[in-house]
């Protein structure tokens, strides 16, 4: 077994042990207890429809994440998009709210580990119809299935259909040294 090989099963081992306690979780029914290091959790504001509204993120701050999404549950629906600036944005915050382990927010380290480049082909409602790989890295190729796999948490990425087409996004990912990315796109 390459090293490649067994960190991805070592990641797919961690995963489904995740997700076994997510499900045993959810399946007890009864209120979960809190550290008692940790504050409250707010519900986040529901739309008429009954889900929870997205949060919007201002250009260039923080992007959240929420408590559901570090727990493992899906994202909030995405926003409608108006611009291909506006699902670029949307995009990368997604891909951030949807690694919250993966990812790192700070400033982009003076080396970098592998710069992956994708580009992301949408259907009318936003999910993946095709993900592309426009420059693979000359290291630590296995950044690459990273990248895919966080697109693919991270989708669907809002209504398309009144934008014009082609419905594509590209999105370069910069890679530290700990394999954690930060999409190019927030770094502007």
């Amino acid at each position: 077994m390459t090293p490649i090989d067994r960190m991805t099963w070592m990641r797919g081992l961690r995963w489904s042990g995740k997700l076994a306690l997510a499900l045993s979780l959810a399946a007890c029914g009864g209120p979960t207890q809190r550290q008692p290091d940790r504050p409250p959790v707010q519900e986040a504001p529901r739309v008429p429809g009954g889900s929870p509204a997205a949060t919007p993120v201002a250009p260039g701050g923080p992007v959240p994440t929420s408590p559901a999404v570090r727990r493992g549950l899906p994202l909030p629906a995405p926003q409608a998009v108006r611009s291909h600036e506006d699902l670029r944005r949307q995009a990368a915050q997604r891909l951030v709210a949807a690694n919250p382990d993966g990812t790192y927010m700070g400033e982009v380290p003076p080396e970098l580990l592998a710069i992956p480049v994708l580009e992301v082909e949408l259907n009318r409602d936003g999910s993946i119809r095709h993900i592309r790989v426009l420059r693979k890295p000359t290291q630590a190729e296995d950044t690459i299935e990273v990248a895919i796999a966080a697109v693919r948490r991270a989708a669907p990425f809002g209504d398309v259909s009144r934008l014009p087409k082609p419905w594509k996004f590209v999105e370069v990912f910069l890679f530290d040294d700990d394999r954690r990315f930060k999409p190019r796109t927030l770094d502007d």
